[in-house]
């Protein structure tokens, strides 16, 4: 038997294969090609949302009145709060993707939070249900006061209130 070492290397073949790039092509109007968006369909396109953002702080408050039923029930039958906590966690996912794009991205940031406090798997203590409805409360003032933007002073007095919340939760636990 032979060692490797003393084995006869056989060459190999390496073939390099060149496609050309038609993705550039597919996309009309980035490749150099013709194409791109007409402005009467942008023209549709922002007038579509500028309706829905017309229509988004009645929209956003049915999802605020959801989180504050699943709070409530979080508050009424303890022993069901990872299931209500669940159904927070879904509504507030959906609710931190959709605030900025409609002019409210305050309603991002706290949908966010909550979302990532609700995250947790652990035991649920009336405070973090305490700390739910903090977030309640601040989706709920940045829409009855129509705070759009970063909201000014409103804005951050809301957002500090919230940040309070959320460190004197953190404070005890």
């Amino acid at each position: 038997m032979a060692s490797a070492s003393t084995q006869k290397k056989v060459p190999t073949t390496v073939r390099f294969y060149r496609f050309r790039n038609r993705l550039k092509e597919k996309c009309h109007g980035l490749g150099g090609g013709a194409g791109g968006i007409s402005p009467e369909a942008l023209a549709a396109a922002e007038a579509a949302l500028s309706k829905m953002a017309e229509d988004y702080p009645d929209w956003v408050m049915g999802l605020i009145g959801k989180l504050a039923d699943k709070h409530g029930r979080c508050v009424d039958t303890p022993e069901n709060r990872h299931e209500f906590f669940e159904e927070i966690h879904a509504i507030a996912h959906d609710m931190k993707g959709q605030g900025g794009t409609f002019g409210y991205p305050l309603i991002t940031d706290f949908a966010e939070s909550l979302y990532n406090f609700t995250g947790s798997k652990g035991e649920i203590s009336d405070r973090m249900v305490e700390l739910v409805k903090a977030h309640i409360d601040a989706m709920r003032a940045v829409i009855r006061g129509r705070v759009k933007g970063d909201g000014g002073e409103i804005g951050a007095e809301l957002r500090r209130s919230l940040d309070e919340a959320i460190a004197k939760y953190k404070s005890k636990n």
